[in-house]
């Protein structure tokens, strides 16, 4: 005679489970004189400088090994955008920084750390035109930080936490609900 077995009752799953700790990285805006900026070719991929945050290390010190070849360390490092995407089992915090704008000289010495990319510099809407569209709006953003468009009322730059559903999220700010308006199937 078999026994009923009451097995307990399955455990909802979520579609997204955080059991792995962070990924945190960080992205450069290189404004290059007024209409270019700096990107990284690595093997037809197109993106902003970037490199990894040590545990031990704050955002503006690893941006300072993300490119070398520059005489003294990248000018004035500005904190512009916090960006936060959900991968499948973890969460991936993105620290985009801007500098001050470098001579094309001066961008000619640099170096990534990856030796398989290299470095170029392409005038501004080339960029947004050829990189993908979360990198795009981060780009967009960015530069709109930079110009002052987005000031909180202490006039420093609007830090607010940026999330990834598909789009960069900054729907509170006025500036930015027409970059965040577009359909996230739209941005793909």
């Amino acid at each position: 005679m078999a026994t009923a077995v009451n097995l307990p009752p399955p455990r909802p799953r979520a579609r997204y489970e955080n059991w792995r700790p962070p990924l945190y990285g960080v992205s450069l805006l290189i404004p290059v004189g007024t209409d270019a900026l700096v990107i990284t070719d690595l093997r037809g991929l197109i993106s902003l400088p970037a490199g990894p945050v040590a545990p031990d290390q704050s955002p503006q010190e690893a941006a300072q090994h993300v490119l070398r070849g520059a005489p003294g360390d990248l000018p004035e490092l500005r904190h512009v955008v916090l960006a936060s995407a959900q991968m499948r089992r973890r969460k991936v915090i993105t620290h985009v920084l801007a500098t001050a704008p470098i001579t094309p000289k001066t961008a000619a010495h640099l170096a990534y750390h990856d030796p398989r990319a290299e470095v170029r510099v392409w005038p501004t809407m080339t960029v947004i035109d050829n990189v993908a569209s979360l990198t795009q709006v981060r780009v967009l953003v960015g530069l709109q930080v930079l110009a002052g468009v987005f000031q909180a009322e202490d006039g420093l730059p609007d830090r607010r936490l940026v999330s990834d559903a598909g789009l960069l999220r900054m729907c509170d700010t006025r500036s930015a609900q027409a970059i965040c308006a577009r359909p996230a199937a739209a941005s793909r």
